[in-house]
């Protein structure tokens, strides 16, 4: 297993959240799956992420999970917690909090709601929120998804903040899916961990100094992510499976296949504005047909 004391490295998992019927978080289930991931060999996972609908749950809601995942055996270096609000003081108190229960590693979105913002700006949000945790435990993961956060994390302001806080700053994670920026990453920082959530770029990523991927796919894929960390030669079947899940809105149809195959329909839940799919034995079929073509 990969040592990720200090950065996220290896193998990490952007993990969907499970729910109850009444819209709240399924301890249990999350607990599950997360621990089930970890028996295949994954390093790490990154709850309320993207993938876990992060936007949608309070800072209480996350800690609550975060600890019923700690109860129930996960080692606090193997998780993440998903975290940026367009409000720096609830970042700070997120972060703190994470803090308090054991974890370490922090995936900091910038505030996400002004879109005319500066990379100066940008610096001075994250050199806030970093000012205000004041905890040399924290090994914050710079987020970048531009496409749905709204603002993205330039190379720049990444380099310079690792200059003036060192570890504390571990990595990027570069969900952008344009290969451009995670060199842009690379060339800045060299010492930063960058990791990419695009999973067709895993393999070229790792093979110009990237440190992994934390990633969605592996949720309902975990064998086929681990063969394009290994290298290229699963790129063309990854490709076609992320166009079957990309297909649709991803949050609802990958658990609308984790529903598929796990068994358990409480995957299907998805918290608004979201709206559950109810695609997921012809998603699996697709996936499954696909991904057949592309290693033909």
């Amino acid at each position: 297993m990969t040592d990720n004391t200090d950065q996220i490295r290896g193998y990490w998992v952007a993990v969907p959240t499970p729910l109850v019927a009444d819209g709240s978080v399924d301890h249990a289930s999350l607990a599950r799956h997360v621990l089930g991931l970890f028996a295949q060999g994954v390093d790490g996972a990154v709850v309320f992420g993207t993938t876990g609908e992060g936007t949608s749950f309070s800072a209480v809601e996350r800690i609550a999970a975060v600890e019923a995942l700690l109860k129930a055996g996960a080692a606090a270096s193997r998780i993440g917690l998903g975290g940026g609000f367009p409000a720096l003081t609830d970042t700070i108190a997120l972060t703190r909090a994470a803090l308090g229960v054991g974890l370490r590693h922090v995936l900091m979105l910038p505030p996400y709601f002004y879109r005319d913002v500066t990379p100066d700006g940008i610096e001075d949000a994250f050199a806030a929120i970093l000012d205000g945790v004041a905890d040399d435990r924290l090994r914050a993961t710079l987020y970048n998804i531009p496409q749905v956060s709204g603002v993205g994390v330039p190379a720049t302001v990444a380099a310079k903040l690792r200059a003036r806080y060192g570890r504390i700053v571990a990595g990027v994670k570069d969900s952008s899916a344009d290969f451009k920026q995670f060199q842009a990453y690379r060339a800045a920082a060299p010492d930063l961990a960058v990791t990419v959530g695009n999973e067709a770029d895993i393999a070229r990523a790792v093979a110009e100094g990237g440190a992994g991927t934390i990633c969605g796919m592996a949720n309902v894929a975990c064998d086929l992510v681990r063969e394009m960390l290994s290298g290229p030669g699963a790129e063309a079947r990854m490709k076609a499976a992320v166009s079957v899940v990309a297909s649709h809105p991803f949050v609802p149809a990958l658990k609308a296949i984790l529903a598929v195959q796990t068994g358990d329909a409480g995957w299907l839940r998805v918290r608004a504005p979201l709206r559950s799919s109810s695609d997921g034995a012809a998603l699996q079929a697709q996936l499954d047909a696909a991904t057949r073509r592309a290693a033909a």
